[in-house]
């Protein structure tokens, strides 16, 4: 079967490149023919980390899925409204330069938060004489909105009209919780089919963290050690954490590693404030974050108010591979937080009540009780998300769509 994928970030991308990487190869593992349009890396430090971003297009073969990347326009200021659409239109133009033939793939996939991708998926689509599968990973024009990159109601409104007529280009559509499969079936005006499919631990990273194991022995009166790792951007809000966590009288450590367009901020508010509780770094490889996941009492995820429409997190996921408790805070009807209430793997808190986390980290023998029973849920939840019956369950809808599409 021969698959066209269209995505903007891809390995050596971080956070998704890393896992769409390990689902295509998955898919070449079920026999699948796979080539993929991408961008040339850039996330999650919105910068050119090839220093070959431009207009030509590079070609290679990359654990047998060929990969193609083009040059798009990479924001100085992510947050900025006209930067983005240029980014978004950028991608889209530059991906026009090359359309496939009829017949030269049996479906087309396109990745959503990029609108330009969508668009450029349609139009391939219908260039191949093949269906489009739509997989949405978060909504743009909502994700915009909440980050503060879309300020005023009439352009939001706008975006949102407009992203709703591109996904309705496509014959089935999928997403990664049970919340953002029940807000996309209205949206949905063909009647198509949107799968609940949620992303894995991926393959490299499952690895790592197995052959990692967490300190043994009892850790009473010791201060609390949490981490964070991943993008820091506007929908995180974690410089609003640091200052609630800079506020208590608790002891703890907290540790932070990341990049994006908010890490600035963070790194430069932690040197100015001096308080030695607190500590940043960039992003480490597979074998760093594992380390740290087994090191941690508590991993940190936070998502701005009413920024959880969307999507689970995917830092989410090597924290319940790891076994590790996960602090969150976010909306109590978040993707985020009806998956770790249902999972019971950690402590909830929204934006209301994140000033009682000073109390959870001071009362340092009732967290030392409550850990145990936390990592047990962590380990637990982590079953859900099984790379191979995912794939193997993509694989099936896939055949499915290609087969029904095509001319008896």
């Amino acid at each position: 079967m021969r698959l066209l994928v269209i995505v903007n970030v891809y390995r050596p991308d971080l956070g998704g490149g890393v896992l769409f990487a390990d689902f295509m190869e998955g898919l070449t593992e079920r026999g699948f023919d796979v080539e993929v349009r991408c961008a040339y890396p850039y996330y999650p430090e919105w910068a050119d980390k090839t220093d070959r971003n431009g207009l030509a297009i590079a070609e290679s073969v990359e654990n047998r899925v060929r990969v193609r990347r083009f040059g798009l326009f990479i924001p100085s200021s992510p947050e900025s409204l006209w930067q983005r659409l240029v980014y978004e239109a950028s991608f889209f133009a530059s991906l026009l330069r090359v359309l496939p033939a009829p017949g030269d793939f049996d479906l087309v996939m396109a990745y959503c938060p990029l609108v330009g991708g969508v668009g450029y998926g349609a139009i391939a689509a219908r260039a191949a004489g093949a269906p489009l599968w739509l997989n949405v990973q978060d909504l743009s024009a909502e994700a915009a909105t909440t980050a503060g990159i879309i300020r005023h109601r009439a352009a939001g409104s706008i975006l949102t009209r407009f992203q709703r007529f591109l996904f309705n280009r496509a014959a089935v559509w999928s997403t990664i919780s049970p919340v953002m499969q029940d807000r996309l079936v209205p949206l949905a005006t063909r009647g198509q089919a949107v799968h609940d499919l949620p992303n894995w631990l991926h393959g490299s990273l499952a690895d790592a963290i197995g052959s990692t194991q967490r300190p043994r022995g009892s850790r009473a009166g010791s201060t609390p050690h949490l981490l964070y790792s991943g993008n820091i951007g506007g929908k995180q809000d974690l410089m609003a954490f640091c200052k609630v966590l800079a506020n208590s009288n608790a002891a703890f450590r907290f540790e932070i590693r990341g990049d994006g367009s908010a890490a600035d901020d963070v790194r430069t508010w932690i040197q100015n404030s001096g308080d030695p509780r607190f500590s940043m770094a960039p992003l480490t490889d597979e074998a760093g974050l594992a380390a740290g996941l087994a090191a941690c009492d508590l991993f940190v995820v936070t998502e701005k108010r009413d920024a959880g429409g969307s999507f689970i997190p995917s830092k989410l996921l090597p924290a319940f591979g790891a076994g590790t408790p996960v602090l969150a805070v976010c909306d109590a009807q978040s993707p985020l937080g009806r998956e770790l209430n249902e999972a019971q793997a950690g402590p909830v808190f929204d934006w209301e009540t994140v000033h009682e986390i000073g109390s959870l980290l001071e009362n340092t023998g009732e967290l030392e009780r409550v850990l145990p029973g936390w990592q047990m849920a962590s380990r637990q939840r982590g079953l859900r998300y099984d790379r191979e019956r995912i794939i193997d369950r993509y694989a099936e809808l896939m055949a499915e769509l290609a087969s029904a599409s095509k001319p008896v």
